[in-house]
């Protein structure tokens, strides 16, 4: 192989396993080469790609530890390359489907290239058609993020006209689409978040119909039963533990809570537990978790749906954008501790 076609690849890896909240120094910066040319005995499944964006998700927690009991997604592997969604342009290809110069979302390296060599690897990728919208939002409003709000929503949830729906963890990266969805759907939407300046985005960007900050509500029973006092038809729950607790109390009868996250659980080392799961039984209530990945197969239907609200302006978006791969561990712990506005989104290149 010609020396030229090695070229720099910064990557961000994963020192150790993590147990309890994760620092910024779990995470370091290394550098390695990587050749852009494939080897010429590739598989036909084999692709380097250039990453531009890569997406930080909640998820991606639970992948820093390892897994004592059985799980959807691998532990990261430490030394290596953490992996994650993201957006990037094809390099080189023997693959059927992608040629070079494709831009693509899907599953990617934390680093600057990133070569892909099994079937199972490019089975999760996406050509991006709709190049005429930012293509930073396939790591969140039109890929797995959107299809996430999408899925838990409207296939889980079953919203129907004039239904309270309650949404928390509200102005991240699925919370902001989902009220937004309701609101399409003719709900009754409320949200909470963790600072005065994500309740201000709620109602004034995202249209929720109320908003409040849970952090300064010493009674979240007493909050639900002032922004609900007829009750929460669904509520898409994002963190677990006390608001769940809380949230069971104020449920109406067949109720539905789609599951998508449970963030106030992810960095404690002893689950909390819920103490209010008669109201289950009692009302009815149909708790599901979802994997987005089961319902990727609505993924065109989905964009049938969202693209033209995004080029109407009828859907907002917003986005936190980190500039370089260094940003990189900074970005990915601050969701631990409500540091985002929005979507975070890192920025490797540009297109």
């Amino acid at each position: 192989m010609a020396a030229e076609q090695q070229v720099k690849n910064k990557q961000v890896v994963l020192k150790n396993h993590v147990v309890g909240f994760p620092k910024e120094s779990d995470l370091e910066i290394q550098d390695s080469t990587i050749s852009l040319k494939l080897p010429e005995d590739s598989n036909d499944s084999s692709i380097i790609l250039k990453n531009l964006y890569l997406s930080c998700d909640p998820y991606m927690r639970s992948r820093m530890s390892t897994h004592d009991r059985p799980t959807y997604i691998a532990s990261f592997s430490p030394g290596s390359p953490i992996t994650g969604y993201g957006v990037s342009e094809v390099v080189e290809s023997s693959h059927p489907k992608f040629k070079t110069g494709d831009l693509v979302w899907g599953f990617t390296g934390w680093e600057e290239y990133s070569l892909l060599t099994s079937p199972h690897q490019s089975q999760g990728l996406f050509k991006i058609q709709h190049t005429d919208v930012p293509l930073s939002y396939y790591t969140g409003i039109l890929g797995m993020t959107g299809m996430t709000a999408y899925a838990g929503f409207y296939e889980v949830g079953s919203p129907k006209k004039g239904e309270n729906v309650y949404v928390s963890a509200a102005s991240g990266a699925v919370g902001q689409l989902v009220g937004q969805f309701a609101k399409l759907a003719g709900c009754y939407v409320v949200g909470s978040a963790g600072s005065k300046e994500k309740v201000d985005l709620l109602t004034n960007k995202f249209g929720y119909d109320a908003a409040f900050n849970y952090k300064e509500e010493k009674d979240l029973d007493a909050a639900l039963k002032r922004y609900f006092p007829e009750g929460i038809d669904i509520y898409f729950e994002n963190v677990g533990g006390k608001m769940l607790d809380a949230v069971l109390l104020n449920m109406r009868l067949n109720g539905r809570i789609p599951v998508c996250g449970l963030i106030s659980q992810y960095n404690l080392t002893e689950s909390e537990g819920i103490h209010n799961l008669s109201s289950v039984v009692t009302k009815g209530l149909r708790m599901q978790g979802f994997i987005v990945t089961h319902y990727y197969h609505l993924y065109e239907k989905y964009l049938d749906l969202i693209i033209p609200h995004i080029k109407e302006g009828t859907i907002s978006y917003v986005e936190d954008v980190a500039q370089g791969l260094e940003s990189a561990p900074s970005a990915l712990i601050g969701l631990f501790s409500g540091k985002n506005v929005g979507k975070q989104v890192i920025a490797v290149a540009h297109k």
